[in-house]
């Protein structure tokens, strides 16, 4: 069986993989993006982006993410709505499969974004979007003097939780346990806020609202004594964690606790992972930011640092006749001069 060989190939059709494939299209390197069965990324979730620059009164998401994918097939990416099912590293030229073919690409850049963990609660998939969210700096704007819950206990809900005190009346994050597990100076940064309060050891049982179309508050069950209570809110912000869809390519790049891929930037790329050719852009890598913006610039550093490494290392797939010829990755070194 004859297998095709590309120059590069983006897994991942979000921000940062439409982004990618655009700048890799236009410096004519042939891109072949896999997107992905549900492509476009955790902002196909999202009603209204108003931070995205560019857009004075704001652009719905899915929209936003329709116009980032037909820019990048405008310029010659050839995008595939498939999920990539196995892939190794080990060897280059890499492999990839999905169903109903195997590759084989010189450089890959891996843009599979990232998911906000969620509560698992049928009331939370029914309301998402209609009061229920999972971004303050996406969402918090359509909160204004209202008021609403943070659910978590780390960082990232104290950080949630602040930002939203600045635009909702009143901000109450409910954790499940007494003690929380963010760090002693976010939780006091976080209590120095006079709209800001808490609930704990307080679990959610179901979110309120669906008959209205809207969330309109949560029913809670006290941890210690096994009581319900119901809590009014006009939204709830849950803020439990994220998770790097990431699996796939673990076992072979360098990755955090948290799955999250760990980059090796140099000299000449900033994309970089602990394989040679290898680029990682987006939530993949980002722990910190998480925004649409950041992604697609993230997409667009992957395209030129992979750009960079096809040119000094050479590409078959601009070599009219050439062979594969498998080796490991670890002998095709990332130059730094």
């Amino acid at each position: 069986m004859t297998v095709e060989r590309h120059a590069l190939v983006i897994v991942g059709g979000g921000p940062a993989g439409y982004t990618a494939a655009m700048y890799a299209a236009r410096a004519k390197l042939s891109p072949v993006c896999v997107e992905g069965y549900t492509a476009g990324g955790l902002i196909m979730t999202t009603g209204m982006v108003e931070n995205y620059p560019g857009f004075a009164q704001g652009v719905d998401g899915p929209e936003l993410m329709l116009g980032l994918r037909e820019q990048a097939e405008r310029f010659g990416t050839q995008l595939i709505a498939k999920d990539v099912t196995e892939i190794d590293l080990s060897t280059w030229p890499f492999r990839l499969s999905w169903h109903g073919a195997e590759v084989e690409a010189d450089a890959i850049i891996i843009a599979t974004g990232a998911t906000s963990k969620r509560l698992g609660l049928a009331s939370e998939d029914e309301l998402d979007g209609r009061g229920v969210a999972y971004c303050a700096a996406c969402d918090g704007a359509f909160f204004e003097d209202k008021r609403v819950a943070v659910i978590g206990g780390g960082d990232s809900a104290m950080d949630q939780a602040m930002a939203l005190s600045k635009i909702a009346r009143e901000v109450v994050v409910i954790h499940r346990r007494d003690s929380f597990r963010a760090s002693e100076i976010m939780v006091e940064h976080a209590r120095a806020h006079p709209n800001i309060s808490f609930l704990q050891p307080f679990t959610i049982q179901e979110i309120l609202g669906a008959e209205a179309g809207r969330v309109t508050g949560v029913r809670l069950c006290e941890e210690h004594t096994g009581v319900n209570h119901v809590e009014p809110f006009d939204g709830v912000f849950v803020s439990i964690g994220h998770q790097p869809a990431t699996e796939l390519f673990q076992p072979f790049l360098d990755h955090d606790s948290h799955g999250y891929l760990t980059l090796k930037p140099d000299a000449t790329a900033a994309t970089a992972t602990s394989v040679p050719g290898v680029f990682a852009a987006g939530d993949v890598h980002d722990r910190v930011y998480r925004q649409v913006v950041t992604a697609a610039g993230s997409g667009c550093m992957a395209a030129l640092d992979a750009g960079r490494w096809l040119a000094r290392h050479g590409s078959w797939a601009s070599s009219p006749g050439g062979a594969s010829h498998h080796k490991t990755a670890e002998v095709v070194p990332i130059l730094t001069a």
